[in-house]
């Protein structure tokens, strides 16, 4: 008897003992069950609880830098066994081409969040958004924004097409910001993402309830979630916007993104006509995504938009490309280049949206609905009975305007070819999406470029401008990448999955936070102005990351500006800017009283006046930010330096980490000459 699927809930394994109903899974090539999958007697509540509980304390005695850490190791546990996942996949009708975008695009996902929370996050638990407001005269109370991670559980619903990468996309930034996950994947290829998730169970690297796997139905899903929890959906824009309107996302506060089904386009310019680099990018990418996946992509080209004098070619074209490099049939047998989709379900789905397209106007010009002839694992070519196959096809319609083509989604291999005869009809189209993730544009002409984007870009999560010169290097128009938005607006779901760090504040909460300077500095971990400071006897620089704490202050004494300096400066650096060597043009100028000293010579002399010269904790400065000039500096003034420990990150992979210094340049009128943040990197001892 086939074995069931199991979930891992509340730290175990859980497989059903003897349901009443079950569904079988079939290989996609083969019509061989593989599993049963049932959820009956799993205690989804419980999961729940689980997750907020004990999910969300271990996630909460990390930093982010320790989760960021942690999403490395992932990844690499990952790597060591992804021999096994890409063995899987095949049963799910993906070629090695489509495995290697699902499996080591969801591991490229834990790598890139990695690298971006060590980058873009304090090694901290609360994230800082946007500079301080100041909120009265004398500096005593401010205002900012923070982010803090939502208490509860990430709720994600898969869709069936990227059981890897579809669990990792929303891992990754939820485990990121401290929120424990919970994944539901599609039935037709769950027992993929069953593989990946015991993976990383087996690797003991996984925080104790950071990471459940419910494998089947979740019924009564909603009616157990509340206030701070979050679901992450991947399906049909129908199914979505049911699941919206459930009173826990409506008046309970459960927090819903979608990512849904989307008739996404692809522009032919006018200049890119046969024969032009432009136009063989165009076809390449349109048969790539007509057969990549097998065309089950949330991102592949549904609507082909070619101008009218193109047409042909581009038909021609794509035939004889499809020709050439396709090869239908079991991704096991050598030379297969396109499997088939991933259930008899979803085949019949997909034939059936053919029919409406066509009884809607479309006349098929590339392919067949018959059932193809394939390739199976023994070599030999033989009739596609028990498999999920269907042959790439391209319909053409006369009247751009069918409404159907602008609705109906055949998520298969399957794209529809219309023609427009100026850049605002090309816009019109792909408007008339009703909201898509991505469009791509083919043309050289950077005018026909900015039109069409201009206009098309309210209706597009994302938008891809291809031509001669990023051909090679694009990554393609259907792939969502970790550092920018995957999402999209109206029919496409109007999420933002994806995004680099925009992604993990969909998981946390933004909140103002008013108070004193020194409330701000004891919340955030940032010293603030006015905060207390401490100068002792040890100058700062002589401290390890160990010893040093924010608010350790030095405060320099003063040095006086000469015409002498400024000259020499000047001749030495080759900056003679009017302002500091022509005393009649600097003082026409509305912005300085005359001759005045150079911003970077301040700088430097800020430099010599706090820094200590001996070897130290202190191994480099690398680097200044937020540098303003606010005060002209004349000769005979004076200039002293306040330089405070603001933020200290320690790097958890090295033996060092990051201070920044909050600068102050003033006067001998106590008036701010500059201001600026010095980095540093400190040994730890």
């Amino acid at each position: 008897m086939t074995d069931y699927l199991p979930s891992y809930i509340r730290g175990e394994w859980w497989t059903p003992s003897s349901p009443d109903r079950a569904t079988d899974v079939r290989d996609s090539s083969t019509g061989e069950v593989i599993t049963r999958v049932s959820t009956e007697g799993l205690d989804l509540a419980g999961a729940l609880d689980y997750a907020r509980a004990t999910g969300h304390a271990a996630l909460a005695a990390l930093t982010f830098h320790q989760r960021a850490v942690l999403l490395k190791q992932f990844a690499l546990a990952l790597t060591e066994r992804k021999d096994e996942l890409y063995a899987l996949s095949a049963r799910t009708g993906a070629t090695k081409t489509d495995s290697w975008v699902d499996i080591d695009g969801g591991i490229g996902v834990l790598f890139s969040y990695s690298g971006k929370g060590r980058r873009e996050l304090p090694n901290g638990t609360v994230h800082i958004d946007g500079p301080v407001e100041p909120l009265s005269k004398d500096g005593s109370f401010l205002g900012r924004h923070i982010y803090t991670t939502l208490p509860g559980v990430a709720v994600q619903i898969n869709a069936f097409n990227f059981p890897v990468w579809g669990s990792l996309e929303k891992f990754a930034p939820a485990f990121l910001a401290g929120m424990p996950t919970l994944v539901k994947p599609a039935t037709p290829t769950g027992y993929l993402a069953e593989a990946m998730v015991r993976i990383l169970i087996e690797s003991g690297l996984l925080p104790d309830g950071s990471l459940q796997l419910v494998s089947g139905s979740v019924p009564g899903l909603f009616e157990n979630l509340r206030l701070g929890d979050l679901v992450g959906f991947t399906g049909s824009a129908s199914t979505a916007e049911s699941l919206k309107a459930h009173p826990a996302v409506q008046t309970g506060g459960v927090r819903f993104t979608a990512e849904t089904d989307s008739i996404n386009a692809s522009v032919l310019g006018t200049d890119a006509a046969e024969g032009t680099p432009e136009f063989d990018a165009y076809v390449r990418q349109l048969v790539t995504e007509m057969t990549t996946k097998a065309g089950q992509k949330c991102t592949a080209i549904r609507r082909a938009i070619v101008p009218t004098a193109s047409a042909d070619a581009v038909i021609a074209a794509v035939r004889a490309r499809i020709a050439e490099k396709t090869v239908l049939g079991d991704p096991r047998a050598e030379g297969v280049t396109m499997g088939p989709l991933a259930s008899l379900a979803q085949r019949d789905e997909v034939l059936r949206r053919i029919r409406e397209l066509q009884e809607a106007g479309g006349e098929i010009v590339v392919g067949s609905t018959d059932t193809p002839e394939v390739r199976l694992v023994d070599g030999s070519t033989g009739p596609a009975s028990n498999g999920a196959f269907v042959s790439p096809v391209l319909l053409r319609f006369a009247d751009p305007q069918t409404d159907a083509v602008h609705s109906v989604e055949a998520f298969g291999p399957v794209s529809s070819l219309l023609t427009y005869d100026t850049t605002a009809e090309a816009a019109a189209l792909v408007a008339r999406g009703g909201g898509s993730l991505v469009t791509s544009i083919a043309t050289h002409d950077p005018a026909q470029a900015v039109e069409l984007a201009g206009r098309i870009a309210p209706f597009n999560g994302r938008m891809l401008l291809l031509d001669r010169d990023d051909a090679r290097s694009s990554t393609g128009h259907g792939s969502p990448l970790p550092n920018l938005v995957h999402g999209g607006p109206g029919r496409a779901g109007g999420g933002e999955e994806l995004g680099g760090i925009r992604a993990v504040h969909h998981h946390m909460q933004r909140t103002a936070v008013q108070g004193s300077p020194e409330m701000l500095t004891a919340l955030t971990g940032v010293w603030h102005a006015g905060a207390a400071t401490s100068s002792g006897d040890r100058h700062p620089f002589r401290k390890s990351l160990a010893e040093l704490r924010v608010g350790d202050q030095i405060a320099s004494g003063s040095r006086e500006v000469t015409l002498d300096d400024i000259e020499t400066f000047a001749h030495f650096t080759g900056d003679t800017f009017y302002a500091h060597m022509d005393e009649e043009a600097a003082a026409a100028n509305p912005f300085f009283p005359g001759r005045v000293a150079h911003g970077y010579l301040l700088v430097s002399w800020a430099a010599g006046l706090f820094v200590d010269p001996a070897p130290g904790p202190v191994l480099a400065n690398y680097g200044l930010e937020h540098l303003r000039f606010l005060t002209p500096v004349s000769p005979g003034d004076d200039i002293r330096v306040e330089l405070t420990a603001k933020q200290i990150t320690p790097r958890e992979t090295d033996e060092y980490g990051e201070v920044r210094w909050d600068a102050v340049i003033r006067n001998q009128k106590d008036e701010t000459v500059a201001t600026y943040d010095v980095l540093t990197l400190v040994s730890k001892s």
